[in-house]
């Protein structure tokens, strides 16, 4: 199959695309930078430089690839605001869709989120709603989540992949990277001063190694259309998770605390495993401290 990767070179691009060849499938991906393409070109697949936010060239590179099916792994991060990644998330969407459609392209594969759930106990399923009742500053990511699962859904085909917090290598909670950060009180990374204080309460989250991130979109390729969650065995609370993650990034553990948003609850990957996918981390126990 052709595959369009939209976002190749990014935390899970790097695992996606050589995923992708390795399947059989003819991979273009984009990159932003020289350095991104030499990587591409390396991996086995055929590199693009794209503004995603320039319409007419999505139109005319899209168009080019003519791609089977697109792939969408764009996001905003790198300088930790998180306007950016709402802006990616409805513009960039906008306007790969429109090219899809202009260029005759059947099926999607899009990144989303696991923790835009409305409030609960237990972890979230993909039948929950969407928490679009939450103040701001949450309402405005919500809002940009909605915007693209709903772009995506204008296609014949599309899988919506919401994916629990992602760790590894090129991620925020790895060795080195901005959670060690916080953990060590160095805040001058603007990705740090986006996070904040860790506390270590009970707030539930749900994890995801970028290895298993890729391998889910790679099988979503066939899969029917609407949101999976892509999220380990175990959802967790932070006293539990983050004692866990400072050990692994050698960082000192906040002392544990109680009390949670509501909304922080976890999610639920029991629709993924029915269609056969199964996490190579299936914790985050053990995946913290594999790489």
């Amino acid at each position: 199959m052709r595959i369009f990767v939209a976002g190749g070179t990014g935390a899970v691009g790097r695992y996606l695309v050589p995923a992708l060849v390795a399947a059989g499938h003819e991979v273009t991906a984009t990159s932003r930078t020289e350095a991104g393409l030499a990587l591409l070109a390396g991996q086995g697949a055929s590199g693009v430089r794209l503004d995603v936010y320039d319409a007419e060239a999505v139109r005319r590179t899209i168009a080019a690839a003519a791609p089977e099916a697109i792939i969408h792994q764009l996001t905003a991060l790198s300088d930790g605001n998180p306007a950016d990644n709402g802006r990616i998330r409805r513009i960039g969407t906008r306007n790969l869709v429109d090219a899809a459609r202009r260029a005759g392209v059947p099926r999607i594969v899009a990144q989303s989120i696991s923790w835009v759930y409305e409030p609960g106990d237990a972890p979230a399923t993909e039948a929950t709603p969407l928490d679009e009742r939450a103040p701001e500053p949450r309402a405005g990511m919500i809002a940009a989540v909605r915007a693209l699962e709903d772009a995506v859904s204008e296609l014949d085909r599309y899988v919506i992949l919401r994916y629990g917090l992602f760790y590894g290598p090129g991620t925020w909670y790895r060795p080195g990277g901005p959670v060690a950060d916080v953990l060590r009180g160095d805040t001058g990374d603007p990705a740090a001063r986006m996070l904040g204080d860790l506390a270590a309460n009970d707030a539930v989250s749900s994890f995801v190694h970028v290895e298993d991130a890729a391998l889910a979109a790679v099988a979503a390729l066939d899969w029917p259309s609407g949101p999976v969650n892509i999220v380990d065995d175990e959802p967790a609370p932070a006293r539990e998770w983050l004692p866990a993650l400072a050990a692994a990034v050698d960082a000192p553990a906040p002392a544990p605390t109680a009390g949670r948003p509501a909304w922080q609850r976890g999610a639920d990957n029991t629709l993924a495993r029915s269609r056969g996918w199964r996490p190579r981390h299936p914790t985050w126990r053990t995946g913290f401290g594999a790489g």
